[in-house]
């Protein structure tokens, strides 16, 4: 039976040459949990390290992509590709749940396509790619993985995260931030589920669970901009209908020119003398 290394080795088309390596960005901590000693450790070493080298890749080639873009607008164009639904894209591209060694549990659970475990197993790979071939061969494999990405000549307003856009929105028109309130924590520390609400002046607006507190305030902040987006589009509809309304009241009411005028009080004048 191939191994997971070998078979993502045919899919990555890099000249991998520590495959001992590349097998531990593999491991996620659950599996080496359940077989201490099938491996030489877990992967959150080479997570850390591939953090840092996905973040310098991905700013060097946005740098150089949009010259015209600020500091603001760079750093925001980044934060959307290495955030962790970004990197759990470029992780699906690869089809890189498919060669993770998860315990029986978290494999179970969805671990092969939770966003949150794709992205630390893709930045362990990066890391692994790193201290084996080189920061020109990692950096270019990273660049030619998210090519669509970083070319993407997308407004800022959808490169921001959902609480980035909630919190702009509540200062905007109340001039406070997003209050997110911790409903429950259930779990053991592993594979602990948060769920968390977010409150905009005073209101519960959307409520999200997810493996983190920040995925499940993101989810939550997801929400709420939909309730105020639909709130929006209420209102608005609400004035509308209200001055189609008037106008057509207005319509209605009859309209008399000057020659109407004249025949009117000539009408009433004779009226009059005939009264006599």
């Amino acid at each position: 039976m191939q191994h997971p290394a070998d078979a993502l080795t045919e899919r990555l088309g890099l000249p991998i040459r520590d495959r001992a390596l590349l097998e531990q960005a593999l491991v996620h901590s659950s599996w080496l949990h359940e077989h201490p000693d099938a491996a030489r450790g877990h992967n959150e070493r080479l997570e850390f390290l591939g953090d840092a080298v996905v973040s310098l890749a991905v700013s060097e080639a946005l740098f150089r992509r949009h010259p015209s873009d600020d500091e603001g607008v760079l750093s925001a164009r980044r934060a959307a590709i290495v955030s962790t639904p970004g990197l759990a894209r470029l992780a699906a591209r690869l089809d890189l749940g498919e060669f993770l060694l998860l315990g029986e549990g978290e494999a179970q659970r969805g671990g092969r396509v939770r966003p949150s475990l794709l992205a630390s197993a893709f930045e362990a790979l990066v890391g692994a790619i790193y201290v084996d071939l080189g920061w020109e061969t990692a950096r270019d494999w990273i660049r030619e993985r998210a090519e669509a990405e970083i070319s993407a000549d997308l407004a800022l307003t959808t490169l921001k995260s959902p609480k980035s856009r909630l919190q702009e929105h509540t200062q905007r028109t109340t001039g406070e931030r997003p209050v997110y309130h911790l409903l429950e924590a259930v779990g053991p520390d592993h594979e602990k589920r948060f769920r968390i609400e977010v409150l905009v002046d005073g209101r519960v607006l959307g409520t999200g669970e997810g493996p983190s507190r920040r995925i499940a305030e993101t989810s939550a902040a997801a929400q709420a901009l939909d309730v105020l987006k639909a709130e929006r589009l209420a209102a608005r509809a609400a004035r509308a209908a209200a001055a189609a309304a008037t106008t057509s009241v207005i319509d209605a009411e009859p309209v008399f020119s000057e020659d109407d005028s004249i025949a009117a009080d000539e009408s009433i004048a004779a009226d009059d003398e005939a009264s006599r």
